[in-house]
């Protein structure tokens, strides 16, 4: 038998949680010492110990442990309610760092607001184009919406595109457009493409498009990840304000991915264009 401290290092957890789980009649020491009180336990209460723990990991009280002990819920049952709990964790950690990622951008934007360089920014005609679509709704404009919704849309319309035998003619792109049937006031269409040359096939699974030319646009590359690509926008904007234009449409830039390494996000090269027109 160990005492209550020893097992309560064995069980990597505090004797005041022992304590605790047997007051509360969750974990009962196997002896106590009638003369000094003084708890003991045995390596047969390990398990037990382990599952409530792990129980407890997947967010249920001590109350529902309690129960969920009494039923004798079997290994598998446990093994697959921590499966989930751990891809549940995972996804909260992904989305945690990504926050934490935008924050920083956020904080190189606030540090560097007054000495911004938009000489880079390029006004140039943009020509029409001939593309195939696949779209979906957003929430809003914000970067994890819009991830979301347009991620899954490439290698769905990619596969269409090669099974149809369609010639890609250009770099993926991206536009956006407002839903004014959405759910929201600040819903979009997402559209993701690429420009194709040649024949359709009837009911090819995706939308051609003919996105028409652009007089005016005001282009700047952005590098690294599209969840930054707001420092390339805020850019653009000092740019058009100061340079005397205004937008023209839904101010949403187009986005031309023409450079996207799958395995380094900080590596990608997206021009960003924004139609725009002289203010009058």
């Amino acid at each position: 038998m160990f005492g209550i401290g020893d097992f309560a290092a064995l069980g990597r957890v505090s004797v005041r949680m022992l304590r605790h789980y047997d007051a509360i009649g969750l974990i009962r020491p196997a002896r106590v010492d009638e003369f000094s009180g003084y708890r003991y336990y045995t390596a047969a209460q390990l398990p037990l110990l382990n599952r409530v723990i792990a129980l407890k990991d997947l967010g249920f009280t001590l109350q529902q442990v309690q129960v969920l002990i009494d039923e004798k819920v079997d290994p598998g049952e446990l093994r697959g309610m921590l499966r989930l709990r751990r891809a549940q964790l995972a996804e909260e950690m992904a989305a945690g760092t990504a926050r934490l990622a935008l924050v920083d951008a956020r904080l190189r934007m606030i540090e560097t607001e007054g000495h911004m360089d938009t000489g880079d920014v390029i006004l140039k005609n943009i020509p029409a184009v001939r593309v195939a679509e696949l779209s979906a709704p957003a929430s809003s404009y914000d970067g994890p919406d819009i991830t979301t919704a347009l991620s899954p849309l490439y290698p769905q319309l990619i596969e269409r595109l090669e099974s149809g035998g369609v010639t890609i003619s250009g770099p993926p792109m991206a536009y956006y457009l407002p839903d004014p049937h959405g759910p929201g006031d600040e819903s979009i269409t997402v559209h993701a493409a690429f420009p194709i040359t040649g024949d359709v096939p009837a009911d090819p699974g995706f939308q051609v498009v003919d996105l028409p030319a652009v007089e005016r646009a005001a282009t700047l590359l952005h590098h690294g990840p599209m969840s930054e690509a707001f420092r390339t926008g805020q850019l653009i904007a000092n740019w058009i304000d100061d340079s005397g234009y205004q937008t023209v449409g839904s101010g949403y830039a187009r986005e031309i991915y023409l450079d996207c390494p799958m395995d380094d996000l900080s590596k990608w090269i997206t021009e960003m264009q924004v139609a725009v027109a002289p203010v009058t």
